[in-house]
């Protein structure tokens, strides 16, 4: 059964119940009503027989009658006793004694009672007269009521039935209708294939159940993407890198089985295919450290990283590295609110980003003087990392955050070119943004933002 079905159907059950609630003290209320009217009416027809039975030696006959004739027009089915202080029936003959004797006694003893004989309601009183002390006992079945409560009957089953089929098709239709947006995160769920994984849902207003299923799912399609991600960057990598030089090992070797050689060309040969083989191995190193640092970024854990307390930390592991005075921290702001200091990140692969851009900066600085600058207010948090070294080319500062490449001016320096790709990686999962301002021959300033 599909959702709208279920939900109209629950909706219909719990409005029957409540409907049938609702109807049950309709019915209660109205019968009770009717019975009291009725046992009302029978009340007032005793008390007024009393006084024309009773006081009749008062009035005239032809008085007499014309009362009897105007207010003891019999109820269908009614049946008048009145009793003497010996159970005796007066006044109004009686062959068999209608009600026993329990009966009037009781009534004797209440003074005025009511109740119930199978279909006939009953009124007693007890009268206190000159001619004597009487119980006066009026009987009849309320045949009307009966029928009106019939009827009263009848029309709430045809309503019960008549509301609640027009409450189960509102209801479908109110379910059909808030559930559309379910319908359509479904056909969005089912035009994402491996080939689109970039795809994301329309996740709407954002506060409701629906917006936080397509929150989460979008953030299962960004774990796939960047999984999927990390393995294509991987192959592509490896197929590139590894092929230069395991070509070039391949070419030394067949040279060097070509013919036969001198002993200095052999050690020629030899010392080439060395240097191959250490740049395989370093292409190797950074191929691992880079599907280590994609797998740690696809499962990274976030926390609350207090911004000026790492870098302190990264403080005094380049001083205790390098030595006193070659790595500098400059506090130009803070806010007086320290959680405005606090960012949703992995310290550890936070960590490795920014240790990424020191070194580097030490490494293309001759181990020179590096400093980091820390501003953050309300709004922003910068940190700046700035060396004195050889800088970067205008036209290839875009391309230092790509895998595995090295700028025109750093062929005399080691490295593999993964490190700011890393970086890169690392600062865009954590929502911050990472510009470089570099002067060729001066140095290079790397800043990274991270905006509340």
């Amino acid at each position: 059964m599909k959702i709208k079905d279920r939900l109209a159907l629950y909706f219909t059950l719990i409005s029957a119940v409540i409907l049938l609630i609702a109807l049950a003290i309709i019915f209660i209320t109205f019968n009770s009503f009717v019975k009291a009217d009725f046992y009302n009416r029978l009340m007032d027809r005793a008390k007024v027989a009393a006084q024309l039975y009773l006081e009749a030696d008062e009035i005239s006959a032809d008085s007499l009658n014309h009362v009897r004739k105007r207010y003891l027009k019999q109820i269908p089915g009614e049946v008048m006793r009145f009793y003497n202080d010996r159970n005796a029936a007066s006044f109004i003959t009686d062959k068999q004694q209608y009600w026993s004797g329990d009966v009037i006694n009781r009534v004797r003893r209440l003074k005025q009672a009511e109740f119930t004989e199978g279909d006939r309601q009953t009124v007693g009183i007890y009268y206190n007269d000159n001619q004597g002390n009487f119980v006066i006992l009026a009987s009849a079945e309320d045949i009307q009521g009966h029928r009106r409560i019939n009827d009263l009957v009848e029309i709430m089953l045809i309503m019960f039935v008549c509301v609640i089929t027009a409450l189960f098709f509102i209801g479908r239709w109110f379910a059909k209708k808030a559930l559309e947006p379910i319908d359509a995160v479904i056909k969005q769920m089912q035009s994402v294939r491996a080939s689109n994984l970039s795809m994301r849902i329309d996740e709407g207003n954002g506060k409701d159940e629906i917006s936080e299923l397509a929150q989460n799912f979008n953030r299962l399609l960004k774990h796939l993407y960047n999984a999927f991600e990390v393995q294509q960057t991987f192959v592509t990598n490896a197929s590139h890198e590894l092929k230069t030089p395991i070509t070039s090992i391949i070419g030394g070797v067949e040279v060097a089985l070509n013919k036969e050689r001198t002993t200095n060309e052999y050690q020629h040969i030899l010392k080439s295919v060395l240097n191959d083989t250490e740049r395989l191995n370093e292409t190797i190193a950074g191929l691992m450290e880079l599907a280590q640092v994609d797998m740690s970024y696809t499962q990274a854990a976030l926390s609350q990283v207090a911004i000026d307390e790492l870098i302190w930390e990264l403080n005094d592991y380049w001083t205790n590295r390098l030595g006193k005075g070659l790595f500098t921290v400059n506090i130009q702001h803070l806010p007086d609110d320290p959680e405005k200091l606090l960012i949703p990140a992995n310290k550890a692969l936070l960590t490795i980003a920014l240790n990424n851009i020191i070194s580097n900066a030490y490494k293309f600085s001759n181990n020179k003087r590096v400093q980091c600058d820390l501003y953050a207010d309300n709004r922003r948090i910068s940190i700046t990392i700035t060396d004195s070294g050889i800088g970067i080319p205008a036209d290839e500062a875009e391309k230092i955050f790509q895998s595995f490449y090295r700028g025109t001016n750093v062929k005399d320096y080691h490295g593999n070119g993964i490190g700011l790709y890393i970086t890169n990686k690392i600062i865009n999962l954590f929502n911050g943004i990472i510009s470089v301002d570099s002067n060729p021959g001066k140095g290079t300033a790397i800043t990274i933002h991270f905006v509340s």
